[in-house]
């Protein structure tokens, strides 16, 4: 029997590998002679760069920057320097985890600038960047700063790039901007098609995890519309109602507008990188699954796009999740049947230590496949 296991990280819990050797772990406890084939996968959030790394061969940079509450942090990357190519996650340099209390007021995306020009320095030359699980709302003005971009208010006054600035820029000069940026080429890695603005905007649908208050969201809301008009005069193009744009608190809009980026599916993305389908070809059964299956799973999450994937080669496919908010809506898209790894009640901070997720991962793997082969637990 071969089985193919393709699970998204456990944010803030396990990584996409870890979770897959602990589905490993399970099924050999169970079959000690199946063929089980781990590959790390993500859909443009965390992971994306494990993913990208094992799927070309790459190697990990790692790099000094400044983290989103103005700090430095050590980030990493990933470099394929045969194909001149860096894979940078938005959340290694300005993501939620960084942040120790939320506060979009002072949140930067400078720390992204910075690890572009690291990844130029190094060489690359084109860039896939992964736009999940940012803790930023100031439209990329942070990082197109670090890139030499300058943002000026109306009576001449250079302006810090900060979210509270962001309504005063009427001026924008790139005299400064790197110029090895022209040879670049960037494609974001999205899972989401929300505009810049509006109720469907960055502000209103994702600035409430990135600690915005619901009294500050029209403020925000009208900023980032006037900042979207000074751009469009600037770059003679209007992005902000592309889809994506809104994505990361307005990085989307900042990469289509200044780096002329592209866009592709996350998913689609690892999926096309890693050869994933190759494996499936053969494969008898598939184990998907992320650290909560919610209506956000079929949007274009992991466990949709390999259950997609593999149902395409004839597999049945499983997914299992720390938690489940979704009712049958799973097995509509491709999932045959999916499972919480959760064993009774237990605190949210006990169920996401490693240590723990690991073992109940595998475990509730074990179980399963016990299902599957026929075999019953000893009473001895």
């Amino acid at each position: 029997m071969k089985i193919v296991v393709a699970m998204d990280s456990f944010k803030g819990s396990m990584t996409s590998m870890e979770a897959g050797n602990a589905v490993r772990e399970g099924i050999l406890e169970v079959l000690p002679k199946a063929e089980v084939v781990v590959r790390p996968v993500a859909d443009g959030g965390e992971g994306t760069v494990e993913a990208m790394v094992s799927a070309w061969r790459g190697e990990l940079v790692q790099c000094l920057i400044t983290g989103p509450n103005g700090s430095k942090v050590t980030a990493a990357y990933g470099v394929c320097a045969e194909k001149k190519t860096a894979i940078i996650e938005i959340a290694q340099a300005a993501g939620l985890m960084l942040m120790q209390e939320k506060n979009p007021w002072k949140a930067t995306s400078y720390g992204i600038g910075e690890m572009i020009l690291h990844a130029i320095g190094q060489g690359c030359r084109k860039f896939y960047i992964g736009l999940g699980g940012s803790a930023v709302n100031d439209c990329g003005i942070g990082m197109l700063e670090a890139l030499g971009i300058c943002f000026y208010d109306k009576n001449g006054n250079r302006l810090k790039a900060i979210l509270p600035n962001l309504g005063k820029i009427e001026k924008i000069v790139d005299t400064g901007k790197c110029k090895d940026l022209e040879a670049c080429t960037f494609i974001t890695a999205c899972d989401v098609n929300n505009p810049l603005c509006g109720i469907n905007g960055a502000t209103y649908v994702f600035g409430p995890q990135k600690g915005v208050r619901p009294e500050e969201k029209e403020l925000i809301d009208q900023d980032m519309r006037h900042f979207a008009s000074v751009c469009a005069a600037f770059c003679r193009k209007d992005m902000q109602d592309a889809p994506g744009a809104g994505a990361a608190g307005g990085l989307g809009f900042a990469f289509f507008s200044f780096l002329n980026a592209g866009v592709q599916s996350g998913i689609e993305l690892i999926l096309n990188a890693s050869g994933l389908e190759k494996e499936l070809e053969k494969a008898d059964i598939v184990i998907t699954g992320e650290g909560q299956l919610d209506e956000q799973t079929m949007m274009g999450k992991v466990p949709v796009g390999i259950a997609a994937l593999a149902k395409r080669n004839g597999c049945m496919v499983i997914a299992l999740a720390g938690n489940v908010k979704v009712g049958k809506n799973c097995n509509k898209y491709g999932i045959d049947a999916f499972f919480s790894i959760q064993k009774g009640t237990i605190t949210l901070q006990e169920a996401m230590k490693k240590n723990t997720a690991y073992i109940n991962l595998k475990d509730t793997t074990e179980q399963i496949f016990r299902v599957i082969s026929g075999k019953k637990v000893s009473t001895v």
